[in-house]
């Protein structure tokens, strides 16, 4: 089972009350969450990788949500839920049928918007396989949980995002083994080049090297093979 605090979740709305609320609302539940006010900030979070689920106002002043969301489907699968001000049939059969996995309409009670949420990454967790269950441990030091989604270094844990964390056990899972950044892009976030640029991951291995390694300029665990990707040292 996923803990809540392992799942982020991107509001994105430009009624800077209606984004406070939210957030309240989904951080009392254990979420950690993250917010946008518009298309651009809110794309250039989605490209970070590290959401599991977009809250996305059609309403955004100047753009609209429903472009957003179209842009959200070509860079991969991240669930979506729209919320918007027209609740009438119409208008909900166009936001799923553009490729939103829910439909919010205002106004929305609190326990309604974390009962839709709660029902999108339950389907969401059940089209995509499961990781194995496993622990792996390095002879400096660091163990990975995946269990518990733990990181430790010298017994210390290590604060990771939810994607860094799912880099580091995928890579970790074969050691020495070389994957691409187009392998990595399409395993760890069920995306590929066409969708999504692959400067994400290798943004995300220097997160993870400047979190894990003494000296990340030199790292031990994450090693790039110039001209091919990276593999995880054992």
């Amino acid at each position: 089972m996923v803990e809540r605090r392992d799942v982020q979740i991107l509001v994105v709305d430009d009624d800077l009350e209606l984004q406070g609320l939210l957030r309240l609302v989904l951080e009392a539940e254990g979420y950690t969450v993250r917010v946008a006010a518009d298309a651009v900030r809110a794309l250039a979070a989605v490209d970070e990788g590290d959401d599991d689920l977009v809250v996305l106002d059609v309403a955004l002043g100047r753009d609209d949500g429903r472009l957003v969301l179209g842009e959200i489907r070509k860079r991969g699968d991240l669930p979506v839920i729209l919320i918007s001000g027209q609740g009438d049939t119409a208008d909900r059969v166009l936001g799923l049928r553009l490729g939103a996995d829910d439909f919010v309409a205002k106004p929305f009670s609190p326990v309604e918007l974390v009962a839709r949420v709660e029902t999108v990454l339950r389907r969401a967790r059940r089209a995509r396989p499961e990781a194995p269950v496993t622990s792996v441990t390095s002879a400096d030091g660091l163990r990975i949980d995946e269990r518990t989604r733990e990181v430790r270094v010298d017994d210390r844990i290590i604060d990771l995002t939810a994607r860094e964390f799912d880099l580091l056990a995928f890579l970790a899972r074969s050691p020495r083994q070389v994957f691409s950044r187009g392998q990595l892009l399409e395993q760890v976030w069920q995306s590929n080049a066409d969708w999504q640029d692959e400067s994400t991951v290798t943004e995300h291995v220097r997160r993870v090297r400047h979190k894990l390694e003494r000296d990340p300029e030199h790292p031990r665990w994450i090693a790039t093979v110039r001209g091919v990707g990276y593999r995880f040292e054992p």
